[in-house]
């Protein structure tokens, strides 16, 4: 027969033994998909559709309070590592190191999936005469050599995710101009180039492609989309809409994911992020002319006829 005693002391050694796991100093947050508040780190690039998925969510489930602090890319990654932030919406996936520092200092494992595609967009001074611009052309206005001294115009020149695709993507390797201006925001790039004839602004597509949205058309009278030279079809200039996305002809598109940390299943971050991917998340992306990631996208043939 086994004591009382001895059955109190081995469950209290499975006790200290479980404490030591993995997962110890771990607590469950209180949160759930519908009730509490979490805080959300955001690329500012994406602000007016993510600014769209929270209204929606928000007026969905009336106890939920989503706290996004929008930032240059580069200050949402530093988020990776503070417990406070739950989620992380950026444009480029963690780091092998990254994620092993979430591993080991906030016992976590985050996950991460993207969202949808987006794409750069080039905006021009209204009365400008260069708005259709080949990749080499481009290549040169960020390096300073095209022949007309435009001045490229970012929403930041350090940390932002347009100017890390802008060096990863189309410099590869090449230094941008010093000429180079940096704004504090896209709505600032749109403005400067609204009024320097010899500004070229590079933003997310985002903040210019919803033909739905008052604001957004608003910034269209006070700048030009340029035309880009199509990946596959030489000679023929394209602009950032969502068929061109979709197929890959626009030159300049990228990425838009979550990273999220957060262990508990039922949490108010998985459950922002199943809405995001799910079916309502998904045709908002839609709606501001990105390419939703889990939605089938249907490019259809059409004939215009003149009258």
């Amino acid at each position: 027969m086994i004591r009382i005693s001895e059955i109190w002391l081995r469950c209290l050694i499975i006790f200290l033994l479980a404490g030591c796991g993995p997962n110890a100093g771990y607590v469950a947050p209180t949160d759930r998909f519908d009730k509490g508040s979490i805080n959300i780190s955001a690329d500012e690039s994406f602000k007016p559709v993510i600014d769209s998925q929270v209204l929606v969510y928000e007026a969905k489930y009336p106890g939920v309070k989503l706290n996004v602090h929008y930032k240059p890319e580069a200050e949402c990654l530093k988020d990776l590592g503070v417990d406070s932030v739950r989620m992380v919406i950026v444009t480029r996936r963690f780091t092998p190191e990254e994620k092993q520092f979430m591993l080991d200092s906030l016992k976590v494992a985050p996950e991460q999936l993207s969202l949808a595609f987006d794409a750069i967009a080039v905006v021009v001074h209204p009365a400008s005469k260069n708005y259709l611009f080949t990749m080499p052309e481009l290549k040169q206005i960020l390096k300073g050599n095209f022949k007309n001294n435009l001045i490229p115009v970012f929403d930041g020149l350090n940390a932002t995710s347009t100017v890390r695709y802008i060096i990863d993507s189309v410099l590869r390797g090449d230094s941008l101009t010093s000429k180079a201006l940096a704004a504090k925001s896209s709505e600032e790039v749109i403005n400067y180039v609204s009024n320097h004839p010899e500004a070229v602004g590079f933003i997310g597509v985002s903040w210019i492609g919803d033909k739905d949205d008052a604001e957004q058309q608003r910034f269209l009278t006070k700048v030009k989309l340029a035309e880009i030279e199509s990946v596959d079809l030489p000679g023929k200039y394209i602009q950032p809409v969502q068929a061109n996305i979709y197929s890959g002809r626009y030159p300049m598109i990228r990425e838009l994911l979550y990273i999220l940390k957060e262990n508990h299943r039922d949490g108010l971050g998985h459950g922002f992020k199943n809405f995001m991917t799910g079916e309502k998340g998904q045709l908002i992306f839609r709606r501001a002319y990105l390419v939703p990631a889990h939605m089938q996208f249907n490019v259809r043939a059409a004939n215009l006829r003149e009258k």
